[in-house]
């Protein structure tokens, strides 16, 4: 990649990628079957070391071009009995997947309509909450997911336990509070060592863990702080600060947890902000693994690499910076403040990028993949070739939580993310329709023979599984 000084408009070659696109799709062949359409195709990366797509609803290919892509959120299981099965398995075109329209009903009564790969169904399997956030699963095989509850700084968060999922139906069938009165609860983890399991819940202002005892309700003993991490950040008049901390483990039982930084784009004073940190097991010997993460939500290991999601800055626009996922290097600096990504290029910040931050700059790793300026990706899941859903197979899949500002309309959906450098593709699309929000993705997990999705809008969970 290279490193260059100030702004620049989007590049000429993604212009001229939607216009083929256009003329593409003004010639296909393909015959309508429920309104299936084909979204999320992109130009391709101009750099073989990353992954490059704008999948924002503006350049978006669809057919016809009438019926552009929409976003929104879901609720019921899709009963459409003239579906025509596919035994062959996803069916793609150019890179994209076949889409088709569902609507799904929440038990509040909202209808939601929303596009999905055409072999896949999908319904509610579990809703009534109010941010339903970051999901794990239990040593003894149940749901955990956090619930912030509304968008403000408070201590009234709440950590449920899902079980008993119905394997025809696709729903859970008991949620319980496990812990209450938690300072946004972002994420949770599990751990087992010499001396029994553990669960670690990741709060605004410190890490903690409990004991964990399988098929209990609640946590065992009083919690155990870890970590502390600093609580306070600018107003959302000056760029608002990141309150959410994120947990995980490595294969060899390190941990690993991530914290933003305080401020939309400024000099840290705090060493801890815009970082991810590894330590023990029990909190002994932290360290830090990755510097330069703005806000690094969705963070997971997979196979020989820790992934994470991070977003970019606000102040350059509707279409710069570059959100971005990386498979982070031990060591390494990822840019923020004193640079940003627009398209192929890293590029110094002009306030921040001054002096010896073109060093900085000039070694940032390539990112896995790139998605549109304020899309916001935060969860994320790998599925290997042996996936249920033909679809997602030997991909990642992102959840893209949407845009602060309605009116840039980026995010609002789950992306698939091959392996190898092939540009992503819509997976779910319909949680924004116009500027009208209905739902925001937040996690995507793998469950069973399928897969879960949050939404912190909706507060629901959804599954998604290969139509029979």
């Amino acid at each position: 990649m290279s490193v260059v000084d100030g702004r620049r408009g989007a590049p000429i070659a993604k212009a001229f990628g939607v216009y083929l696109l256009v003329m593409l799709s003004a010639c296909s062949k393909d015959p309508p079957r429920e309104r299936a359409t084909r979204v999320g195709v992109a130009p391709a990366a101009a750099s073989s070391s990353s992954v490059i797509v704008d999948l924002s609803p503006q350049d978006a290919a669809v057919v016809p071009m009438t019926h552009r892509p929409t976003e929104e959120d879901a609720g019921a299981v899709d009963r459409d009995a003239g579906a025509v099965d596919r035994d062959a398995g996803a069916v793609v075109h150019d890179g994209a997947i076949l889409l088709r329209d569902v609507s799904l009903t929440l038990q509040r009564g909202t209808t939601l309509d929303l596009r999905i790969p055409d072999g896949v169904a999908m319904n509610v399997a579990a809703e009534g909450m109010k941010r339903a956030r970051f999901m794990t699963e239990s040593p003894d095989g149940r749901l955990f997911v956090t619930d912030l509850i509304d968008m403000s700084d408070n201590r009234r968060g709440i950590v449920y336990v899902l079980s008993d999922f119905d394997a025809t139906s696709h729903q859970f069938g008991k949620r319980a509070p496990y812990l209450t009165g938690q300072r946004n609860p972002n994420s949770v983890a599990f751990h087992t060592d010499a001396t029994g399991a553990w669960i670690y819940v990741a709060l605004t202002d410190r890490l903690v863990r409990y004991r964990y005892v399988a098929n209990a309700d609640a946590p065992s003993g009083e919690p155990e702080t870890l970590a502390t991490f600093p609580d306070y950040g600018l107003n959302y008049k000056y760029g608002g600060w990141h309150l959410t901390r994120t947990v995980t483990f490595g294969p060899d039982g390190t941990l690993y947890v991530s914290a933003g930084s305080s401020c939309n784009a400024c000099d840290e004073k705090e060493e801890v902000r815009a970082t991810v940190q590894a330590m023990t097991a029990a909190g002994k010997h932290a360290r830090f693994y990755a510097r330069g993460l703005r806000n690094a939500v969705g963070l997971k290991w997979v196979n020989d690499a820790l992934f994470a999601t991070d977003m970019g800055t606000d102040q350059f626009g509707n279409d710069v910076p570059d959100e971005r996922m990386f498979a982070l290097k031990d060591g390494a600096n990822y840019g923020w403040p004193h640079c940003y990504q627009d398209h192929a290029t890293v590029k110094r910040d002009p306030v921040f990028g001054v002096g010896g931050a073109g060093a900085i700059c000039a070694h940032v790793p390539a990112a896995f993949a790139r998605f549109p300026a304020h899309a916001a990706p935060l969860g994320f899941e790998h599925f290997d070739h042996g996936a249920a859903i033909a679809e997602v197979k030997d991909s990642f899949v992102v959840a893209l939580h949407g845009s602060t500002k309605k009116s840039i309309g980026h995010g609002y959906r789950v992306v698939r993310v091959r392996e190898g450098g092939a540009p992503p593709a819509d997976v779910i699309t319909g949680f924004m329709r116009g500027e009208k929000v209905y739902g925001r993705p937040v996690d995507v997990l793998r469950w069973r023979d399928g897969m879960l999705v949050s939404d912190d809008f909706a507060g629901a969970i959804y599954f998604l599984g290969a139509r029979k």
